[in-house]
């Protein structure tokens, strides 16, 4: 089982006790976007094994949108921060980088992803 930390509360809360948001620190596309802006932003996502930037909500506490990063093939997290932070803090960054040597930070936004491809 998933388990998270909240950045605002300070609570450690079950996967169950959380709502999944998605893929965190996309750029978000709205009104006055072309159409293929609008469709990336809703369908192309990472989906990465190993290393993931997601979105969460602490639904049963306080109520707040927070980032999570953390290891898709065995859940370790290597840590949670604020949702209106644009990247990953250097300390999990760092952590990362010292279990993962060659890993490092990339923008992640549909043009990326779209590139990458």
């Amino acid at each position: 089982m998933l388990i998270l930390t909240c950045p605002y509360c300070g609570a450690t809360a079950e996967e169950t006790e959380l709502q999944a948001g998605g893929e965190a620190h996309l750029k978000r596309f709205g009104p006055g976007s072309s159409d293929e802006e609008f469709h990336d932003y809703l369908f192309v996502r990472e989906n990465p094994k190993g290393v993931h930037f997601e979105r969460w909500r602490h639904t049963n506490g306080c109520g707040k949108w927070f980032h999570a990063a953390r290891c898709t093939t065995s859940l370790e997290v290597f840590g949670t921060y604020p949702a209106q932070t644009t990247e990953p803090p250097q300390d999990i960054q760092d952590k990362i980088s010292k279990k993962r040597p060659g890993w490092s930070w990339r923008e992640f936004s549909c043009a990326s992803a779209k590139d990458a491809s």
